[in-house]
């Protein structure tokens, strides 16, 4: 994605992503605004939840309101909703809460960071999250995309809260972290649990602790228990394995629903 023509390409894709039920790629389109019936609040369906929406305030990686978070909440699909409840209850009876930082995420957010990626100038949180990284390489590197799994409402950004000190879990780095220190087999493997230590992907020496690698684990394992999937490059990102649209994008805006799950 170095050459010019490559990231405007990718910037000229997304855009033209934004009308409404125009079909991207072959089963791909983005739903009308109205197609909200299979999506709750998160926080009707998890009550226990913590919301720190970092997409509707600024400290972000682009530094302003994300476009299509219009309040500060969090969508799912129910199917999705459902199975993160039975991870609550799960993470609960280890003393913690869950804490979201994203959910369903809108197109129209999609393409604002498209737009932000493009625009080399733009650096306000560079030093915040990816002082290692020029901006030139999030398209080549895949932390900007034109598409994501969020946008198909099964995806959800988070961590845990420990109600005893009353703080979030210490996770060795923080959400939306561009590079190799997010990873789930940075300095250990995420498949056995192990810490190893091994530091060696980081551009300049960074680490995390065996505790640190230890509070990632127990988020990861709780999830995976209830039927999420993890991505290999963020900590924090699950995708429900079941998800009722895989292959929707959709595009109404983030807030408050008025279907109740029971």
């Amino acid at each position: 994605m170095n050459n010019p023509r490559n990231w405007l390409l990718a910037a000229i894709l997304a855009l033209g992503c934004v009308a409404l039920v125009v079909t991207c790629n072959k089963g791909e389109q983005l739903s009308s605004a109205d197609q909200t019936e299979e999506f709750v609040t998160l926080t009707d369906a998890v009550p226990d939840a913590i919301l720190e929406i970092r997409y509707y305030g600024t400290y972000n990686f682009v530094g302003d309101r994300i476009d299509g978070y219009e309040e500060p909440t969090a969508l799912l699909t129910r199917r999705a909703a459902d199975s993160l409840r039975a991870v609550s209850d799960d993470v609960q009876s280890l003393g913690y809460r869950l804490k979201i930082y994203d959910a369903y995420r809108p197109q129209v957010g999609v393409d604002h960071f498209v737009r932000w990626a493009a625009n080399r100038a733009d650096s306000l949180m560079k030093t915040y999250f990816y002082p290692d990284l020029d901006k030139s390489v999030l398209f080549d590197q895949e932390y900007i995309m034109a598409k994501s799994g969020h946008t198909r409402g099964s995806t959800v950004d988070l961590t845990l809260f420990d109600m005893t000190t009353e703080k979030e879990l210490d996770m060795g780095g923080t959400f939306d972290w561009f590079g190799p220190e997010s990873h789930p087999d940075f300095c250990g493997n995420p498949e056995t649990g192990q810490y190893t230590g091994d530091n060696k992907k980081s551009p300049t020496g960074r680490s995390i602790t065996e505790e640190q690698f230890r509070h990632r684990m127990i988020l990861r394992q709780a999830m995976l228990r209830h039927g999420f999937k993890p991505l290999d490059t963020e900590w924090w990102h699950f995708t429900l394995k079941d998800e009722p649209f895989p292959d929707t994008y959709f595009n109404f805006p983030v807030k408050q629903l008025s279907n109740v799950t029971q």
